[in-house]
């Protein structure tokens, strides 16, 4: 069976393949995993390396690294590129929150840069403004697929000596200028959760073109131990157990023969349906940014204005009510409770100082992301890829819910 067929033969009764979408390719590659007995790299597995080499050449990077999920990626990369207590990181408010937990777990200071409300992205054109002395890094987010003004986070980067940590958890085959995103900074993280393009339940994976760094990453992942020592117990530096199973290795083996398909159904319903909702009073798809060349879609983001009407909560109950099953997306990250009293607490004031603490908290303002979270609306990934009849249905939902 072909994959489209096997898509086709997996279509839930809204024209909608179930998701996670697998066969007998994924059933035969587990049960030799199983019945080889070399469950981990540790134990002499060979897959976790395979799919290395393979993503490595999927994104155009010389390293692949695989790990046991996208936030373990993130933990690599921030100790590879030495974030620690005393250093500021950049980033957005407007992203899944293991963005942030992974800085907080470095009990590095996180400072928020604004987002742009027409691409959902992090404002690279506030990078300046936000800096601070302590900034080590800045950790731009290709949200939902679609890429971030790179050329402009880069020249920020460069300009004032920061390492560029891409975390690209949802933007599998996602393009900047014909190059793989993930692949333009020191390094990229990848997320291989269910709710992913590419998925193996849990899974990610960090990429870069600097050798130096792949081998601190590798021997991070490992509990500190080199590459070159294999299974000895010799240590070059701190670490942690992130590694990989064979299992998840298999699987996303076995996923990437479908992804480039996928991401063409995705790609082309995508366009379609935002060609459609353009067309809707009060309602307004995201814009890519225009070195964007190719977006994963992993979210189809839209805003419903806010002067459009109806309340938000509303136009979304009356979306499900005609069978479009959408969701309002992030809340703004930078005034997450938790958050807030973690700037407060004992471990930061001794670190930062309370004068700049206090600081931090009066700073901690985005006017535009806050808006953005009044008025975003989001379809997942496995919406596109139903079949354009169901692009015109959603488009008629949007339409008829906007009108009350």
């Amino acid at each position: 069976m072909s994959r489209r067929a096997l898509m086709a033969s997996a279509m839930a009764p809204n024209e909608r393949p179930a998701w996670p979408v697998f066969g007998p390719l994924e059933e035969t590659s587990v049960l030799e995993a199983l019945r080889s007995g070399r469950w981990s790299r540790s134990s002499g597995g060979r897959k976790v390396l395979d799919f290395e080499q393979k993503y490595a050449a999927l994104t155009g990077a010389r390293y692949c690294l695989a790990t046991m999920n996208g936030t373990s990626a993130l933990i690599a990369a921030l100790n590879s590129v030495d974030v620690g207590p005393g250093d500021a990181v950049l980033l957005p408010p407007y992203t899944f929150v293991a963005t942030l937990n992974v800085l907080l777990m470095q009990h590095a200071l996180p400072i928020f840069v604004d987002s742009d409300i027409e691409t959902f992205q992090m404002d690279a054109a506030k990078l300046d403004k936000a800096y601070t002395q302590e900034c080590i890094a800045v950790m731009p987010v290709h949200l939902g697929g679609s890429a971030v003004d790179l050329d402009a986070v880069m020249n920020f980067a460069r300009r004032r000596s920061l390492k560029l940590v891409e975390d690209a958890c949802q933007a599998h085959m996602g393009e900047w200028k014909g190059r793989k995103v993930g692949s333009w900074g020191d390094c990229g993280c990848f997320s291989f959760q269910a709710s992913k393009n590419l998925n193996c339940g849990e899974g990610g994976a960090l990429i870069t073109n600097d050798e130096e760094l792949a081998n601190r990453a590798y021997a991070f992942h490992t509990n500190g131990r080199p590459r070159e020592v294999g299974s000895g117990l010799a240590y070059s530096r701190n670490g942690a157990n992130l590694r990989m199973t064979e299992f998840q290795a298999v699987i996303l083996l076995a996923q990437m023969t479908r992804l480039e398909e996928q991401s063409r159904i995705r790609e082309e319903n995508a366009r379609y349906l935002a060609g459609m909702l353009s067309k809707i009073p009060g309602v307004q798809p995201a814009r890519l940014n225009n070195g964007c060349t190719r977006s994963a879609w992993h979210l189809f983001m839209f805003r419903y204005l806010e002067e459009a009407g109806a309340p938000r909560a509303q136009f979304l109950k009356a979306l499900g009510g005609k069978g479009v099953s959408a969701s309002s997306g992030y809340t703004p990250l930078n005034r997450e409770p938790f958050l807030l009293k973690m700037m407060e607490g004992r471990h930061y004031t001794r670190i930062y100082g309370q004068k700049r603490m206090k600081q931090w908290l009066e700073q901690n303002e985005c006017p535009v992301n806050e808006r953005l979270c009044r008025e975003a609306v989001w379809l997942t990934q496995t919406v596109l890829l139903g079949s354009r009849s169901e692009m015109e249905r959603i488009a008629e939902a949007v339409s008829q819910a906007r009108k009350g």
